[in-house]
């Protein structure tokens, strides 16, 4: 903790002489950009590309400045940033994508990967120091990741040293089952090594949770109440729900509908779904950037953006090895 604490220091004083220009390709509601503020580094020139009307919304609320982001489309976006970071939208490449085969094609959504390959080709000589790419586990799977090797063979091509790992939310302080894949591209670098994050402890679910949450959080459907169990339960459905111990699921972007991310035992055979403002803690979030976001989003949108988001410590903790390895480059 010390040192953390010495690092997030020392980054202040070094903020005023640092500017980094970094983009977000597919940029949701800023998880990098929270990560950064959250680190006490002061982003002087940075440009964010989504296409989600209502997620640009929320991104603007949170962040309040003078500049107002509008949607854009990836495609054929040019800029030259410092760091460059993506995730595409991983309907395509998840387990519940299962059309996707060796070849994603121009068809589909998780072909918008291409497009940030295509942006890096285009800079020319000017290409960003670093790329992060974060999606589902499942572009490991063998039935699916000739893709993601595909993506590794264009990125050395490019000069780029490329290395991957499964980071888990639960690592990182997050009371939350969340695995992605995370893979940092480090221009003519070493590889980046992951052994070198902080890992944290995990927090206590309790800190995360309403106490006082309304009426219309409670599960009253029959078909729903009739899944939650586990599969051991011989009177369930095959597919179920999961009760909520000491750590939640991982949240989806549906959890008002279908709750992944498991539901709440409130005793006397009620059970509850997480609020939207708990799925954004569970995400790393501040209850004032909830708040911010709530203004100008609805409930289905904002558990949509919790879903869609990146666990904002694991930002923190990548950005505090990535910027100290790169500090004398910006």
């Amino acid at each position: 903790m010390l040192g953390r604490i010495y690092w997030i220091n020392n980054a202040k004083k070094k903020a005023d002489n640092m500017t980094i220009k970094i983009l977000e390709l597919f940029g949701g509601i800023g998880s990098p950009r929270v990560a950064l503020r959250n680190l006490g580094i002061d982003i002087k020139s940075i440009d964010y590309v989504e296409i989600d009307a209502k997620a640009v919304a929320s991104y603007n609320a949170i962040f309040a400045s003078d500049l107002k982001y509008k949607t854009q489309s990836v495609i054929d976006w040019e800029l030259k940033p410092d760091i460059l970071i993506h995730g595409s939208p991983c309907q395509d490449i998840s387990i519940a994508g299962r059309h996707l085969g060796a070849d994603a094609g121009s068809g589909t959504r998780s072909s918008l990967m291409w497009e940030t390959l295509k942006i890096i080709e285009n800079f020319g000589k000017w290409q960003p120091k670093i790329v992060i790419w974060e999606n589902v586990k499942a572009v490991l799977f063998k039935s699916m990741n000739e893709n993601f090797n595909k993506y590794l063979r264009e990125m050395e091509s490019l000069g780029y040293t490329n290395s991957y790992a499964v980071l888990n939310a639960l690592d990182f302080g997050l009371p939350q089952q969340r695995e992605r894949v995370f893979t940092i591209s480090i221009l003519n670098g070493k590889a980046f090594d992951f052994n070198s994050l902080e890992r944290l402890s995990m927090r206590p679910l309790s800190n995360f949770i309403e106490k006082d949450v309304d009426e219309k959080y409670t599960i009253k459907a029959p078909s729903m109440l009739d899944r939650i169990g586990s599969p051991s339960d011989k009177k369930k459905f095959k597919g179920y729900l999961k009760i909520i111990g000491d750590k939640v699921y991982t949240i989806t972007t549906s959890q008002d509908r279908v709750p992944n991310s498991g539901v709440i035992d409130l005793g006397n055979g009620k059970y509850r779904l997480l609020t939207e403002k708990e799925c954004w803690l569970l995400q790393g979030y501040s209850t004032d950037d909830f708040e911010a976001a709530a203004k100008v989003s609805s409930k289905t949108q904002l558990y949509k953006q919790a879903g869609n988001s990146i666990p904002v410590p694991i930002f923190e903790s990548l950005f505090r090895v990535l910027l100290k390895d790169f500090e004398e480059d910006f």
